[in-house]
């Protein structure tokens, strides 16, 4: 008499244990098809069974086998005949040593990547080890640059171009440079060390505050779409790095979600009439050092610089000397408003009327500064605080 256990064709992963009656048991063995394909074999009972790839190859087993299969889109048979004797057959199976290493495998299959979680199929990251990578309108290094990448920043790979990849990263679609991007496990294992919780404002005007209450000092204003990197969530309440500050702003008003850092679009540099080359020349000069540190205090460019020493340094190529003092930069320009404010105008912030942060208009409602310790030098929205002030210093 024989009893037969069919198990059909399977749509994903299975995994199955065989117990058969308790028998005294010889030394654990293990048993890999890879071996021979096509070969039969009898292994004694206590065995465990790893069947991977197999082609027509079938196994028997005596009594008292556990037998742990994990197996993807194959036809396994199980049979135990009169003889006490179990044949176990898989036609391309993969199977696991034990139960325990079965679970193991299928929980970390389940687990998401970076990228899965971030929401990309085909990863790319960029590594550089200083400036910016550009990102192209075509694949050609005379085409127009529309887009740029700082070091470990991710991107979407479209479509292998030969020496290109088409790419697409934040607001940018257009062509990168392939030597400068790393993909599959190398782009994964960057992408794990990047990956960061960011808070996106999803209300008009959101207040930053000093401490963890609505009765705490306001110390800015941030507004609707800006995305910040989280420093700690907690009583419902988000801690957030605002230039070199830290603040607080309510979970109620903002989505958090994991991100990974992405290009940055230049479209700023598009101005339309009336803008001065001299103006033009100072926003291009300002965006090659995105991505680039920042130090309190510090001066340089290259090595590190905070928020004023950019500005000084900036304008002073330009012919403007500024003291390294956010809050004594204004008197050295023109007030203005801000509707009024051209490229290589200067942005200032801080809370109530004290200034402790300062930035360089780019055109189109945009500022690039430096940001704080964790951004380094960056592109922001004009308004993503309110501004106390804006100067102006260069001749129209």
């Amino acid at each position: 008499m024989k009893n037969k256990l069919k198990l059909g064709q399977a749509a994903g992963v299975v995994a199955f244990a065989i117990i058969i009656g308790a028998v005294s048991m010889s030394s654990s063995s293990t048993v890999d098809a890879r071996t021979s394909l096509k070969e039969n074999r009898t292994v004694n009972a206590g065995v465990a069974l790893g069947l991977t790839e197999a082609a027509d190859a079938t196994e028997l087993l005596t009594a008292g086998v556990t037998s742990a299969l994990t197996y993807y889109g194959a036809d396994v048979s199980v049979a135990q005949n009169d003889s006490n004797v179990v044949t176990a057959s898989a036609q391309g199976a993969q199977v696991g040593n034990t139960a325990q290493e079965t679970e193991q495998a299928n929980e970390a299959s389940q687990t998401p990547t970076a990228a899965q979680t971030c929401g990309y199929t085909n990863l790319g990251m960029s590594v550089i080890s200083s400036g910016n990578l550009n990102i192209r309108q075509e694949a050609s290094t005379d085409s127009e640059v529309i887009g740029i990448l700082t070091n470990h920043n991710a991107c979407e790979l479209l479509e292998d171009a030969g020496e290109w990849y088409k790419v697409t990263s934040g607001k940018v679609t257009g062509y990168v440079n392939k030597q400068y991007l790393v993909t599959g496990d190398e782009a994964e294992a960057i992408a794990e060390q990047e990956i960061k919780t960011v808070a996106t404002v999803n209300t008009e005007t959101l207040n930053v505050r000093a401490e963890k209450s609505t009765d705490a000092a306001v110390l800015s204003q941030v507004g609707n779409s800006e995305a910040f990197t989280v420093n700690s969530v907690a009583d419902g309440w988000v801690e957030i790095s605002v230039d070199d500050s830290v603040g607080y702003i309510s979970q109620d008003y903002v989505t958090l979600a994991q991100a990974l850092p992405t290009a940055k679009t230049i479209e700023q540099v598009k101005y339309g009439d009336g803008v001065s080359d001299v103006r033009a020349s100072v926003v291009s000069y300002a965006l090659q050092f995105v991505g680039n540190r920042y130090v309190w205090g510090g001066t340089s460019l290259e090595k590190g610089v905070d928020c004023s020493g950019f500005t000084m340094r900036i304008l002073g190529k330009y012919g403007i000397s500024l003291p390294h003092s956010s809050r004594a930069q204004p008197s050295y320009g023109t007030k203005i408003s801000a509707s009024e404010a051209k490229p290589g105008d200067l942005f200032f912030y801080g809370s109530g009327r004290s200034i402790s942060h300062v930035a360089i208009y780019i055109g189109n409602g945009q500022i690039v500064h430096a940001s704080n310790k964790r951004d380094g030098i960056k592109v922001s929205n004009a308004y993503y605080r309110n501004p106390i002030c804006v100067a102006r210093y260069l001749p129209d």
